[in-house]
């Protein structure tokens, strides 16, 4: 039993006396008395000074010592000894020695709330209070450093933001608190222990406050972050597939849809009907001097002749010459006929009418047939040969191979050309020569006959001829079509020989009374040395022998104008009327001379 004055140990063990908090104004035990009262019964050496100026944040406990443990070191700086609001005095199953009576000692400060500390029995007075029945000076070992957490950082002495007081231009970040460092030897994520039975719930600091040293409550133990990247990361991949997958549903179904569509459009040419865009009704009438407006006037007047007879037939081209059913053609177009044959005419309306020969000549390749009881016929307007031009345009109507109403149209290509067509029958009575018009207008077999209009619709020929692609010159064209060298003979001379044939039937040739040698291959037409009967070669009495024309001359022009052969010389006096004078340039032993002579006349028999 101690005397008073004397210390009161705790927890049986003896130790030095409590040392005093550096800088603090009053130490932590009375003057009276020199013994403390140590916590949780143990009797170590002297508390370790806390940090200067540091106070264990709200809501923390005090922590429980062992048997050996030391004990909590009282704040630097303060006036007297005291607990810290909310925290309770850790008992761990042991009594602390109380003060002897007469001793001076402070009682400790509680926070209202916090559990009262543990009573134990006051020892008698001068018996030593001892605790866990441990005795002995020996100091107790130091506290266990993992029972309290180390701060994070060092102390700042400036309260900078974020580890001291917030600053007047921020506000107080959010703080994390780390959990607590396991102590060594405990396994990872091992559930905190929890507080002993009878010890009140730390209550929470209503101003946040962060406190590096104080325990946090038991939190679970942060989750690492790669299995929710990896989750994310699995649901935008499914995400994305299913964005894909539907973007090829939607390609094949449209390209299926799409394919459906396309074959039904070409299979039935469209959903609906089509329309496509037209013109609308234009009137009929055109430009009478346009090609259309010469054909639509000239088509009435424009024949199809069909012509058979001892056993050949062929087809040919006419036109209307007056209104008494007269028709003009080619001479060829109606040979096949002969005396008995039949022709018929078919007009463009499509009627038709047999026709009869009025009269031919083969020398002019020029005939006139006539139609009976055929009224309302409208006659072709005659033209003027002497007034067309070369590059005149013209337009060349006909039935080629049998189509009728067959329309072209072309230019005046060359006047005054000099032609020779038939000559099948050998003797030369077949052959006519003209002296005509060629034209690029096609003109095809089955043409011939037809009218050459000027572009006022007016004939100005009538076609007779083509130059074929094998070089011969043919009324038929050898069947071989247009070649671009079309012919016809000037409606001048055609008017002339219609007039004779309807008037008399037979046409007049103007002659000179010369027989021409056709063999000689000079420049020129020359006087043959004896006549094709035997006679004189220049017909006695005759215009030649009038002229002085003499056997052996040759004639190298006609009115001024060069002939280069003997067929050029007839074709240049048939263009002529009988009657007509003409001027001859002749030599004769090397001498050239000019001669005057009218023109006779003789039969086309």
């Amino acid at each position: 039993m101690h005397a008073p004055g004397a210390e009161a140990p705790a927890s049986g063990l003896t130790g030095g006396a409590p040392t005093p908090a550096s800088g603090t104004g009053a130490t932590a035990v009375a003057p009276a008395a020199e013994a403390s009262a140590s916590a949780s019964g143990l009797t170590g050496g002297a508390p370790t000074p806390g940090p200067q100026g540091t106070v264990p944040s709200a809501g923390t406990e005090a922590p429980a010592s062992g048997p050996t443990g030391g004990a909590p070191a009282p704040a630097s700086g303060t006036g007297a000894t005291a607990v810290a609001p909310t925290a309770e005095a850790s008992a761990s199953g042991l009594t602390g020695g109380a003060p002897t009576p007469g001793a001076d000692a402070p009682a400790p400060t509680i926070a209202p709330g916090a559990g009262a500390p543990a009573q134990a029995p006051t020892p008698a007075p001068g018996v030593d209070a001892t605790a866990s029945g441990h005795t002995g000076a020996t100091p107790a070992p130091a506290a266990d450093t993992h029972a309290h957490p180390q701060p994070l950082h060092d102390p700042d002495p400036y309260s900078t933001p974020p580890y001291g007081e917030p600053g007047p231009w921020a506000p107080a970040p959010p703080v994390q608190h780390p959990a607590a460092t396991p102590a060594h030897g405990v396994a990872v994520g091992a559930p905190l222990a929890a507080p002993e039975a009878g010890l009140a719930a730390p209550a929470a600091d209503p101003w946040a406050r962060y406190d590096p040293w104080a325990v946090p409550a038991a939190v679970a133990p942060l989750q690492q972050a790669d299995p929710v990247e990896e989750d994310v990361k699995r649901r935008r991949g499914r995400r994305r597939r299913a964005l894909i997958g539907g973007a090829l549903v939607i390609a094949l179904v449209s390209g299926v849809a799409g394919g459906v569509v396309g074959v039904q459009l070409e299979r039935n040419g469209g959903i609906g009907a089509v329309e496509l865009p037209q013109a609308g009704v234009e009137a009929p009438d055109r430009d009478p001097g346009s090609v259309a407006g010469i054909a639509a006037q000239a088509l009435p007047s424009v024949v199809t002749l069909h012509v058979s007879g001892s056993g050949t037939a062929g087809t040919g081209t006419g036109f209307v010459l007056d209104d008494r059913g007269h028709i003009l053609t080619n001479d060829h177009v109606v040979e096949p006929a002969g005396k008995n044959g039949e022709i018929t005419v078919t007009f463009h309306s499509g009627d038709t009418a047999e026709a009869t020969v009025v009269g031919r000549d083969s020398g002019y390749d020029l005939a006139v047939v006539r139609v009976k009881g055929v009224r309302g016929l409208t006659p072709l307007p005659l033209g003027n040969s002497d007034n067309v031009q070369v590059g005149d345009p013209v337009v060349a109507i006909g039935a080629p191979f049998d189509l009728a109403g067959t329309v072209t149209s072309g230019i005046i290509s060359a006047r005054e050309r000099p032609i020779t067509a038939g000559g099948e029958k050998g003797d030369g009575s077949d052959v006519s020569y003209v002296d005509a018009l060629q034209t690029d207008a096609p003109i095809n077999p089955g043409n011939s006959g037809g009218p050459l209009l000027d572009g006022k619709g007016r004939v100005v020929g009538i076609n007779s001829a083509i130059r074929s692609a094998d070089g011969g010159l043919d009324p038929e064209g050898g069947q071989s079509g247009s070649i671009g060298l079309g012919f016809a003979i000037p409606i001048n001379q055609g008017k002339r020989v219609a007039e004779e044939l309807i008037g008399t039937g037979k046409a007049t040739h103007p002659v000179i009374g010369i027989t021409l040698d056709m063999e000689y291959d000079g420049d020129g037409a020359r006087v043959a040395a004896e006549g094709s009967d035997g006679g004189p070669p220049v017909t006695t009495g005759g215009p030649g022998a009038k002229a002085g024309i003499r056997a052996g001359d040759v004639i190298t022009k006609v009115d001024g104008r060069p002939v280069h052969s003997g067929e050029e010389l007839i074709v240049k006096t048939r263009a002529h009327r009988p009657g007509d004078r003409l001027e001859l340039t002749l030599e004769r032993n090397g001498v050239e001379r000019t001669v005057s002579l009218v023109l006779g006349s003789s039969d086309g028999d």
